[in-house]
Formats: structure tokens, C-alpha cells, sequence
């Protein structure tokens, strides 16, 4: 969780701690989104590693959380209308190629 943090922490650019607790949180519902949506058993991740496309849209996910707590679609696309589903759709992409198709 450290590692993760600090790489949600670098993508944010945040170099303060007030809001670990918080960002944790975070990544927390990432990883578990992550796992639901490629159709992996609960707390898969604690066990197992995290392809490095998986942890991109956990880092993309938790951000947004992080950058949306308010409602908006906040970050560095404020203004844009459509900023938070396409970070929706890149994520669900970046989860897709990791995910466990049922056959």
C-alpha cells in the first residue's frame, strides 16, 4: 500500500501527508474496483502482483477520487465536461487488458 501511495502521491503532486489517510482510502476502493471489474476474488491484489497496467489505472482511479471529493470533475481538466468519464474510460481500458474473460 506504501508503494501505491506514494506513486498516487507523485501523480498528484502532493509532497504533504495530511491527506494519506484519505488517499489510502482511496486506493483502497481502486484496487477493489480493479478486482471486480477484472473478475478477481476479493483482496487478489494482497496476494498477488499488480500487472503494471492494472496499478496505472489505480493510480488514474485513486487521483480522481482524490481531485472529485467535492463532486466536480475537478484536476487539471476542471473545465472539461467530459474529463471525468474519460478517465472512467481509460481506466475500465487499462483494466481490460489484465482482465480474467470468462470462457
Amino acid at each position: 500500500m506504501e508503494e501505491l501511495l506514494q506513486k498516487v502521491k507523485q501523480n498528484l503532486i502532493l509532497s504533504h501527508a495530511a491527506d494519506d489517510e484519505l488517499l489510502k482510502a482511496y486506493i483502497t476502493a481502486a484496487v477493489s474496483y480493479a478486482e471486480s471489474y477484472q473478475h478477481l476474488e476479493k483482496d487478489y491484489y494482497q496476494a498477488n502482483p499488480m500487472p503494471p497496467t492494472t496499478e496505472q489505472a489505480v493510480i488514474m482511479l485513486s487521483s480522481h477520487f482524490y481531485e472529485s471529493r467535492d463532486g466536480s470533475t475537478g484536476g487539471f481538466f476542471a473545465d472539461n465536461v467530459q474529463a471525468g468519464q474519460q478517465v472512467w474510460n481509460t481506466v475500465n481500458l487499462l483494466l481490460r487488458l489484465d482482465r480474467r474473460w470468462q470462457v
